[in-house]
């Protein structure tokens, strides 16, 4: 009996809906959580076992040994069908996590289908109201101290303030329109943590903040998505919704540690945290600076830039180095291995070889106005 259970299971993992994890889509099917019915992946598996029984229980598709009654409700009900009632109500806003998102967007995911029963509930969740206050742990720009502010979003004024004290003027209002927000665990060492991204004055500005709760800050970030796609939608009317979602927000294409000389052929080498974000290539003196020192916008390969291996003529080889030529400068870069240099070429060629939206060149007007003014060195070459 137990082999007839097995091929049944084999038999269920080919149908439509059932070859992918029921929460993350990814194609590596081990587990499954027989009371709901779906099929998983190890990693969501785990979060599945964190919520407890009385929510989900699961089983090795191999490894444990299956009763009928078991078999009889993963037939009954499969990837397919528990989508249609875990996913009824999932706003066009929240983003759906894919199998190599962070943790924390998986994680918060399944507890809001499973545990919390978030998408089938007639009330919408409130972070899809267009308002939003609470209080957030908030890195210093000046030092690396966190320190508790308050933050209002509100959508219908196209705003997040943030507070030092709740009482007085906020200390600054950004444009939700404007921002972009990552999560960013590995960088801030939190696992609740995020990172709010905008330009201000020509240059990039980080802000890096976290929550004790993850549901907490989880909210945070859909919030601010579901902010902007209210106001896209009435910019854009005509525009498909599916369209619009994809302008929401945007994670980095890269980030990591390089090396970098100055714009001279004998500047030495200095590290530098760069973050590949779209079409800015920015680097900094720590990866949790507020500001970049620098910013390289990266436009198509027709106006002159270009990313190749090795070092520029007459600058030293450090070892795994790559030059990237762009119309006002060459910049030569290095990194800690061979995987590492390619896959910072691919990126970035990759970037190269997209043609430039409007939104891009509105992006390359703002940091060229920088640029032409009192301090032409401020993003486009080294400080």
């Amino acid at each position: 009996m137990a082999d007839q259970n097995e091929k049944i299971l084999h038999r269920l993992l080919q149908q439509d809906g059932n070859s992918i994890c029921a929460d993350c889509d990814s194609k590596n099917l081990e587990w499954a959580s027989y009371n709901i019915g779906i099929f998983l992946c190890t990693r969501c598996c785990a979060v599945h076992r964190s919520m407890g029984a009385h929510i989900s229980k699961v089983k090795h598709l191999k490894l444990d040994k299956w009763e009928d009654s078991q078999i009889q409700r993963m037939i009954e009900v499969g990837n397919k069908a528990a989508r249609l009632k875990y996913e009824n109500r999932v706003p066009a806003c929240y983003r759906r996590p894919k199998e190599n998102d962070p943790q924390i967007l998986i994680e918060q995911w399944i507890r809001a289908k499973y545990e919390r029963l978030e998408f089938c509930m007639i009330e919408r969740p409130s972070y899809t109201s267009g308002r939003m206050e609470g209080f957030l742990m908030k890195r210093g720009k000046e030092d690396s101290r966190y320190q508790p502010r308050k933050f209002v979003l509100s959508g219908l004024h196209d705003t997040l303030r943030y507070y030092v004290k709740e009482k007085r003027e906020p200390k600054a209002i950004l444009r939700i329109s404007e921002l972009n927000v990552v999560y960013a665990p590995s960088k801030i060492g939190n696992p609740n943590s995020l990172q709010l991204t905008f330009m201000k004055d020509g240059t990039t500005r980080h802000i890096y903040v976290y929550h004790d709760d993850p549901e907490v800050i989880n909210n945070w970030y859909m919030a601010i998505r579901c902010a902007k796609l209210h106001r896209l939608q009435i910019a854009y009317p005509s525009a498909s919704e599916s369209d619009l979602v994809d302008l929401l927000t945007h994670d980095f294409t890269r980030e990591g540690w390089l090396l970098k000389t100055g714009p001279r052929a004998t500047d030495s080498y200095k590290r530098r945290w760069f973050t590949l974000d779209d079409r800015k290539l920015m680097y900094h003196d720590d990866q949790l600076d507020a500001h970049p020192k620098g910013e390289i916008f990266l436009g198509n390969q027709l106006d002159g830039y270009s990313v190749r291996i090795g070092a520029p003529p007459g600058a030293k080889d450090q070892g795994f180095s790559f030059t990237l030529f762009t119309p006002e400068r060459v910049y030569n870069m290095s990194s800690h291995s061979e995987q590492d240099r390619d896959e910072w070429i691919a990126a970035i060629q990759n970037v190269l070889e997209r043609p430039l939206s409007p939104q891009d060149n509105s992006i390359s007007a703002r940091l060229i106005r920088k640029r032409g003014g009192t301090n032409p060195k401020s993003i486009f070459t080294g400080r």
